[in-house]
């Protein structure tokens, strides 16, 4: 098939991440003219590693706030009307929109964490189990798709939003596997791993998220979304969605108590928010300490490109806030 083309004269654009801001921002200058009616009518196509020309590949710096969603909102905005620009502006208010939701439930969280615990126990205890677990993360289950988009995720840390969802309905649904190792999985290789999306995510695709609403993945929909890259057979096509006995219950946020400071200030960095220059401080910092954390997102170890661009994030943001505060600053792993 003839692949589509959104560039004019350059048919194709392969990505690569760079964990700073000045590279997140050349990136969003870049796809800026794209953001509009070309995103809205190409953006489901996965082309593969190889073309990323469709779609903004701005999640990974999204998730570390080296790119602040309103002010890629913004510049969007600028270039576009809304009307043009609605699926863009839709995408990223997705990942607030999951922010917040898992706010309010924290059990889910909770919930997921002791489930990361007690399938993982299974798996130790079942070789059957341990056995489909281990094929689908090496891409050994022979459907192709699959098993090329677990490479990719492997090999670069990122996957198309589509090609995301085909692969969580055909992990739950197809290969029976629990959920939960499917989104520990993501969450350990993906740059852009982002608790509140990728938990609610899986648990969407699975039915949880939306009770009864569960996404199948159709061989049709994969042929025509791939541009006949894949055609895939044997994929389950009405199943049950998953259940649960159990609601997780809104909690209110807690109120914020006036911040009182007597004393030298310090902050910590975390890679929840590598943005500190925008931070609105009672004091200037003394020092500035940043904290990875990224080998405590699972009991499993944390894919290779994923571990290397949350670092290399934590470093540029102590740069960056070291120019700004003028206060020395130390990365802690």
């Amino acid at each position: 098939m003839t692949q589509l083309s959104f560039l004019g004269d350059k048919p194709s654009e392969s990505m690569s991440w760079t964990g700073n801001r000045e590279r997140a921002l050349e990136r969003l200058e870049l796809f800026l003219p794209r953001a509009g009616r070309a995103y809205t009518t190409s953006r489901n196509y996965d082309f593969g590693p190889n073309d990323r020309s469709n779609v903004s590949c701005m999640s990974p710096w999204l998730r570390y706030r080296l790119l602040r969603e309103q002010e890629v909102l913004q510049a969007v905005l600028s270039h576009h009307s809304y009307s043009d620009a609605e699926k863009f502006v839709q995408e990223v208010l997705w990942r607030t929109y999951f922010k917040g939701w898992l706010e309010h439930h924290p059990s889910v969280w909770s919930s997921y964490r002791k489930d990361i615990d007690r399938v993982l126990g299974q798996c130790a205890q079942s070789s059957e189990l341990n056995k489909r677990y281990a094929s689908a993360m090496l891409g050994e289950t022979g459907i192709e798709c699959f098993d090329a988009w677990a490479n990719e995720l492997i090999e670069f840390g990122y996957l198309h939003n589509h090609a995301r969802m085909w692969f969580a309905s055909i992990w739950i649904f197809t290969l029976q596997l629990p959920w939960q190792l499917g989104a520990d999985f993501f969450l350990r290789n993906l740059l852009d791993a982002d608790p509140a999306s990728n938990t609610l995510s899986w648990r969407w695709v699975a039915g949880l998220h939306t009770k009864g609403k569960k996404y199948i993945a159709r061989a049709s929909n994969i042929e025509k979304y791939t541009d006949g890259r894949f055609s895939p057979n044997g994929l389950v096509d009405n199943p049950d969605p998953l259940r649960e006995d159990f609601d997780h219950p809104f909690q209110p946020l807690a109120t914020a108590d006036p911040l009182k400071i007597a004393g030298p200030v310090g902050l910590i960095i975390t890679e929840d928010d590598c943005n500190a220059e925008t931070l609105s401080m009672p004091e200037k910092p003394v020092g500035i300490c940043g904290l990875h954390a990224i080998d405590k997102r699972s009991p499993l170890e944390a894919g290779k490109p994923a571990t290397a661009f949350a670092v290399e994030v934590l470093k540029d943001a102590l740069q960056r806030s070291q120019a700004h505060f003028e206060c020395p600053v130390q990365l802690q792993t």
